[in-house]
């Protein structure tokens, strides 16, 4: 089994920053995606921020030059750093990872539990 535990989610003023972790425990051989997705109050969950195994990374535009994901392949952990941050931020936030539990095998898809991140004065 593959858990996924978030964390550093939390209120914050518009314009300031939070940075949010990832980590991933359990049966892991190999990790190629790691992304974050939010889902705003009343409103569908959607990819905010991805990352592969290769560095590439992309983003949803609302977030472009404020969000920035990385990754530590050795930790199994996903960072995103959010900065100059607005009320429309405001969301639930997800990591999901794509996973492969031992050698030759598939790979699953994995959610963290989610964290909160509200942005208001």
């Amino acid at each position: 089994q593959v858990q996924l535990v978030e964390s550093g989610g939390g209120l914050v003023q518009p314009g300031g920053s939070l940075r949010l972790s990832c980590t991933a425990s359990g049966d892991i051989n190999d990790i190629r995606a790691m992304n974050w997705y939010r889902q705003p109050p009343g409103k569908l969950r959607e990819l905010v921020a991805a990352s592969t195994a290769h560095g590439v990374t992309d983003y949803v535009d609302s977030v472009k030059g404020r969000f920035t994901v990385s990754r530590d392949n050795a930790k199994n952990t996903a960072f995103l750093q959010m900065n100059s941050l607005k009320p429309e931020d405001t969301a639930v936030y997800y990591c999901h990872f794509n996973v492969q539990t031992a050698p030759g095998g598939g790979y699953e898809l994995y959610w963290g539990q989610g964290t909160q991140v509200t942005v208001s004065s």
